[in-house]
């Protein structure tokens, strides 16, 4: 049985050539980066060099990478510290509907100090109208942040135009980049940002280890005080293992990024005919088009998402029901709801992302496995019982 993993937003294997790179690092080069000695300075070229392997992968210069602990650390970095940074040009954020939690709890949190927010709605797809953003944009906007791409539905956002709207205004932009670099060709020159953020597990890294672009000039309040360890913009002993990861894993992402796209997209699209042509009562979330090559998320009508995934593991298939970070919290997906989408439905999320390992023989066995799945569900549903009545009735 080959079994069949499609969680990649949770969690991937570590690169083998990025674990390589990283085992030194835990014994043999243990030294402090901030040392002035031998031992110390073989640890500071380290993180030297994945700070350039980075900046080559998003076209960047090397000091205006920022090394933290995750994407969620980089966007609470991004939010609160701009915001902090920047409040005498004004106190107003303005963020879509459809953030990560990292970012929409950061909002939160700088109300409590008197910013005022803003979220801009999406339409059905997940897009994020530029023309919605200039609405929403007054005199005292300080900061907009808007993702480059969804984690739960998979849709590419247009950047490009929502970063030179706030550029003609003289607004901070920063978009989150985490479902996306590695993944899809990120430009930060390109793309106009003031600050980007991003994360080592979403292209072959490991866990614990994230960065955030800072365009020079940009002011930025750091959250953690401490010493001057990344340009004094975030104090702590830097974790040089898991960094000299994120830049392996960069440079690995540079040079094969083209290659892994089409065969992932190839993968995705079939996977999605499959699923769309299995069941019926099947929608198929976020942009049909413009949405990541290795993402594709459904609502099945009738079934909750915690029990397809369940009777999925009994198979051994690994999928997810909305993002990793709120799927125990029970809670109907924010993102889908500011999509619009019916509560009762949006309860039968299901979202599967696709990594280096995936092959045409696991998708196979996922679309012999996941209709069976849900129409075992659905026999203990009263709703689809009641569905299929009154289909039957309309139809004789």
């Amino acid at each position: 049985m080959p079994g069949f993993y499609a969680d990649k937003q949770a969690a991937a294997p570590v690169r083998p050539e990025v674990l390589e790179a990283m085992l030194p690092f835990f014994s043999q080069e243990f030294g402090n980066p901030q040392s002035l000695h031998s031992v110390g300075q073989k640890a500071a070229r380290a993180l030297s060099k994945a700070r350039e392997q980075l900046a080559r992968l998003i076209n960047c210069r090397p000091e205006e990478i920022v090394f933290v602990a995750s994407g969620s650390e980089a966007n609470n970095l991004a939010l609160k510290g701009l915001a902090l940074a920047n409040q005498a040009r004004g106190q107003r954020v303005i963020v879509s509907a459809i953030e990560h939690i990292s970012v929409l709890r950061a909002t939160r949190f700088l109300e409590k100090l008197g910013f005022r927010i803003t979220q801009v709605p999406v339409d059905g797809s997940g897009l994020v109208s530029p023309e919605k953003v200039a609405e929403a944009l007054t005199p005292d906007t300080v900061l907009v942040s808007v993702m480059m791409a969804n984690n739960e539905v998979g849709t590419i956002e247009p950047v490009t135009e929502i970063a030179r709207l706030c550029q003609s205004r003289g607004i901070i932009f920063h978009s989150d980049a985490v479902a996306a670099v590695g993944n899809i060709p990120v430009d930060v020159s390109a793309l106009g940002v003031d600050a980007l953020s991003l994360a080592a597990d979403q292209f072959g890294g490991p866990k614990g280890a994230g960065a955030l672009f800072l365009k020079k000039g940009t002011k930025i309040t750091p959250l953690i005080d401490g010493g001057l360890q990344e340009n004094n913009r975030r104090a702590g002993t830097e974790n040089v293992p898991a960094i000299v990861g994120l830049g392996q894993a960069a440079e690995l992402a540079a040079r094969e990024m083209a290659e892994k796209s089409a065969r992932l997209s190839r993968l995705r699209d079939r996977l999605i005919a499959g699923v769309l042509g299995s069941l019926d009562e099947v929608i198929l979330t976020g942009h049909p088009v413009n949405r990541l090559p290795h993402h594709a998320s459904f609502c099945v009508k009738f079934v909750e998402g915690e029990a397809m995934l369940l009777g999925l593991d009994l198979k051994d298939i690994q999928v997810a029901s909305g993002s990793a970070c709120t799927s125990r919290s029970l809670r109907t997906s924010h993102v889908l709801t500011a999509m619009g989408i019916d509560p009762a439905v949006a309860q039968g999320s299901l979202v599967l992302t696709l990594f280096d390992g995936t092959s045409d023989d696991q998708l196979d066995y996922f679309l012999e496995n996941f209709p069976p799945v849900v129409r075992r569900l659905r026999e203990l549903s009263p709703l689809y019982t009641k569905y299929r009545q009154e289909k039957k009735d309309v139809h004789g």
